[in-house]
This record gives structure tokens, sequence and C-alpha cells, in this order.
């Protein structure tokens, strides 16, 4: 390892402008980068990972203030004119955003963006350029190069979309590649193509990596090294090895901590013996795309016979890969979407096929919580009527389903003074604290949760979970929780149903069906968590 870091940053410090809730987003920041290495930055939402990323690329927008020096191959980042940094930027320095969908023009081919790197940055011809993009998008090992140069970003999968961007970030070689959180929205065995595939890149390339990220697996599966911020400080750092396992400061230890194990929790007795509440048998739903009179003459099949139970008190765990069906599967149980075939009973009551208007008057005893709480909640209302709504539609005066909703809001442990504020008021965790209440409002048997956790960092995610398990024990409530990580499951869930390609392929206690996976898809989801082997030697 060579002496002269590749970048090192000294005394860094962004200001944010008056009015915001801190004076710092970074605060006398110092960090080293060696080529061929790769340093994790990690900590919470708000700790100032993304902000030093951009602070590096000279991304930051122009209400902040930037001091200190950022020092790259003989020049200070931090001092060079706009003119020159565009020309690092792409050719030198390489990054992937964390939200493809976002970074990536919707309104152009994949190929086009990607090509635009050598336009700007070399000579190449136009019929260079596109073999160039070509071998880019081959060395990132996309599976259909040739389509995917021809693609709209909304026509590749997640996977796709996150690998031609990193086709892009390192089409001219850079020195040093950023990556900021490019696998949090990437289910787990994706995130494990990707962590290799970035991890053989740098190997290859001899690049130094910044890698941000908020997950201690990803930081055991990938680091040399490990840096620790909280609110703009770097509270912590060194070997990846030191700081996993023996790590000195409260904030580090809390993190790691908060890590969910992959211990699962076995069944109450009453639960693997209880009366089942819901019963979903032979579920089928397929969709045809397209639009007008242009429909694909071949339906996607999304649930394929789809047969689970669950029991009254019980968790039961859907796990699987984006695209296995999950998240049709509970909408369909909370009647979002009407299954093509098949039967769904509620106690004695089968509810797959009740009108619209029979259907409202049962659906208080099931409830969903979204994923996305910021395109679930209206932003235009005040959380006191979002939470109390569904007591307001069912007849009860507006003042008493305030009343109401203050006190669901102690019970999800917010402030009930909250109420009068609006969703974008709140963070990620609080919001999804504020759905929470909002489907316990009715009192439901049955709460259905579409991966609720997945954006959260992992102490908020851990203070979610803790919520949930506290909500279920007191008001007796069944669980079905839809999640691509299997750690959260293990945590969640006595029970388990693992998904592929619109089937169930594997069912029964998640102790053991973590235990002994009968089916190799499932033996895949768990050979791919990240940091698997570090979690178990150390939890």
């Amino acid at each position: 390892m060579s002496e002269t870091p590749l970048l090192h940053a000294a005394n860094v410090s962004v200001r944010l402008p008056a009015g915001a809730d801190r004076e710092f987003a970074i605060r006398d920041l110092s960090l080293r980068i060696q080529s061929n290495q790769i340093v994790c930055v990690v900590g919470e939402s708000g700790s100032g990972k993304s902000m030093l990323a951009n602070a590096i690329a000279r991304l930051l927008p122009p209400t902040v203030t930037m001091s200190g020096s950022i020092e790259f191959g003989g020049r200070d980042l931090a001092r060079l004119p706009e003119t020159e940094m565009r020309a690092i930027r792409g050719a030198e320095i390489g990054m992937i955003f964390q939200e493809p969908m976002a970074a990536l023009n919707p309104i152009q081919t994949v190929g086009r963006q990607i090509g635009e790197v050598f336009r700007l940055h070399t000579d190449l011809s136009a019929r260079e350029r596109r073999d160039a993009v070509l071998s880019a998008l081959t060395q990132v090992r996309v599976r259909d190069p040739l389509r995917a140069i021809r693609a709209y970003p909304h026509q590749l999968s997640g996977g796709e979309r996150q690998r031609a961007m990193i086709g892009m970030a390192i089409a001219l070689k850079p020195r040093l590649l950023i990556a900021d959180e490019p696998t949090t929205a990437l289910d787990v065995t994706t995130q494990a193509q990707i962590l290799k595939l970035i991890r053989e890149l740098q190997a290859y390339n001899q690049m130094g990596v910044l890698f941000i990220t908020h997950d201690f697996g990803v930081v055991a599966e990938i680091a040399d090294r490990v840096a620790v911020m909280q609110s703009g400080h770097v509270v912590e750092e060194g070997p990846v090895a030191h700081v996993i396992n023996a790590p000195t400061h409260p904030y580090t230890q809390s993190l790691i901590a908060a890590v969910p194990k992959l211990r699962p929790v076995p069944p109450e007795p009453s639960q693997s013996s209880g009366d089942i509440i819901l019963r979903v048998e032979h579920l089928k739903k397929s969709y045809r795309s397209g639009a007008g009179l242009v429909m694909r003459s071949r339906p996607t099949i999304a649930l394929d016979d789809v047969s689970i139970s669950l029991m009254k008190g019980a968790s039961l765990g859907i796990v699987g890969e984006s695209g296995s069906g999950k998240s049709t599967l509970a909408r369909c149980i909370v009647r979002l979407m009407q299954p093509d075939e098949g039967s769904m009973r509620l106690h004695d009551l089968e509810y797959a096929n009740l009108d619209e208007r029979a259907m409202r008057r049962q659906i208080q005893r099931i409830q969903m919580v979204f994923q996305d709480t910021s395109g679930s909640l209206n932003p235009r209302k005040k959380v006191g009527d979002l939470v109390g709504q569904g007591l307001v539609v069912r007849g009860t005066p507006r003042r008493e389903a305030w009343r109401r909703a203050e006190e669901l809001l102690a019970m999800v442990r917010l402030d009930p003074r909250g109420a009068n504020r609006f969703p974008h008021e709140f963070s990620g965790g609080q919001r999804q604290r504020i759905a929470l209440a909002r489907a316990l409002a009715v009192e439901p048997e049955i709460l259905v949760a579409d991966e609720p956790v997945s954006a959260l960092d992992v102490s908020v995610q851990a203070q979610v979970l803790a919520l949930l398990a506290d909500l279920r024990a007191k008001l007796g409530l069944s669980l079905i929780f839809i999640t691509h990580d299997l750690r959260v499951a293990a945590n969640v869930c006595e029970l388990v149903a693992v998904m592929k390609n619109g089937e169930v392929v594997e069912a029964g206690e998640t102790a053991h069906v973590f235990a002994k996976p009968s089916h190799p898809y499932t033996q895949a989801l768990l050979d791919s968590i990240p940091g698997r082997d570090w979690a178990a030697a150390t939890h």
C-alpha cells in the first residue's frame, strides 16, 4: 500500500444555510483513502455520509459552504475551478448513486447516458463509443448488453439499473469510486451480486473506493477500513476487523448491537395449535402489460396457486426476491387487488369475491402498513386527521377521532402534539410509526406490513421492530410481514413462507426453515445475507 493516500480530506467542514436545524452537516472531518482499498463510511441518516461524498465530488448545493482541503492527485478539489472539476468527475472520480431511477434520465436510453461519459471525456467516434458502452455493460455483467443500451431505465430491473449505473461510473476506469448506499433498496441476492461485482472491479482496476452504507453486514462483507460517522464527525476509524469485532466508541457499539440477528424466534405453543384466523388457498393473479389496444399476448403470472394460513396471534413472514409476488399477495389479502382465482377466508367469511360495499364493512379487520410512507401518507393533511381518518369514515365525530389519534400516537411512542403537524415534518422512522398508528386506529385483527423497515437505518429499524413486537403483545395482533431481509424475518416472524416466481416454494417454522432449508432457493437466499459469517460469530 502506498504511503501517499489517493485522497486525503483534512479538516473538512460543511456549513448549512441559516434556518437549518443545525449549523454544520460535517465538522472538522479528516479521512484518507489509499489506492486499491475500500473504505466504508457507516452511520445513521443525517450523520453526514452523503454530504461527505458530495463534498468530495463537488456536488454540494449552492446554499452550503465548505472549508478545509481535499487532496486528490496533487490537487485540492475544494479549490479547483468548476471547469477543471468537471473534467475530473467521470474520468478520475466515478460515482454510484443510491437510487438509479432518480439519478438516470428517464427519457434517454441507457446506452445514450453511458455514452455521454465517453463523448465528454474522450475523442472516440460514435461507433467506438457504442463499442465502449457495450464493453462497460459486459464488464458489469448485464445479461443482455445489446438490449440494455436500447432500453430506458424503467425497462430494466432494479439490479440491472444499478449495474448500468456502475458501468457508467467505471467506464473510464477512474482512480476513485464513490458508492453512496448502492445496495440499500436491493433484495438480498441482487445485493450480494452487486457487492461482489464492486469488490472485483475495485481489485481489477486497482481503484480506491469510498463506500457509504448504514448496514454493518455490508461493511463486514466488503470493507478494508471503516469510518463511523455521527452528527458530522468521524467517531471511530480503523481496519474492518478491529472496528466490527472490538468497537471502542459507544455509538459504534450501539449500531452493531442493533444489527438484526439471524436467530429465529420460536413460536409460542398457542401459535402452533391455535385457531386459524386467515386461510388463503390456491390464489392466482396475472397481469397483462401495455396500453389501449397494444397488449402483450402472454400475461405475467404474479401469483401461481399460492396457499398460506395464519393463526391467531402468530407472525408470518413472506420472504423472497423482488418480483417474487410478495407485495401482490399482500395487496390481494387486503383486497387492494382482486385475485383471478382462489379463496380467502377470514374466520368463516369468504371475502375474495365480496363486492366493494360489503368489503368496506369488513376491511377494518385487516389493515396494511406500506413500505413508502411518503407515498401512502397524504402530505396535505395533518397527522391527526390521517390517523383518525378510518374512524371518521366509520361515523366517529372528528373531535373524538382526533383525541383517539393522539392516544394512538402516544401508543407508538410519538409526542401526541405531533397530531397538529404534517408528515414531511417527521423523519422516516417517525412516519413509519404514524402509518402504524393509522392502521391500528380501527382495531384490526390482522396487520399486513409490506417492507415497513427496508429503508430505515439499523438503529431506527430496531426501534420500529421492537415497537411492533410490543404492540402485538398488547393488542393480540396477528401479523403478516413482507420482507426481503431474512435477518428481519428471523427477528419478527415465528413462521415463514418463501416465495419465488409467484409460488410458495417452502414454508414452516422460521427456526426450522432457516436452520435446515429444503429448497435450493431458500439456501441461496440465506447464503446471500451480507456479513452472515461475521454476524453468526459475533451474535
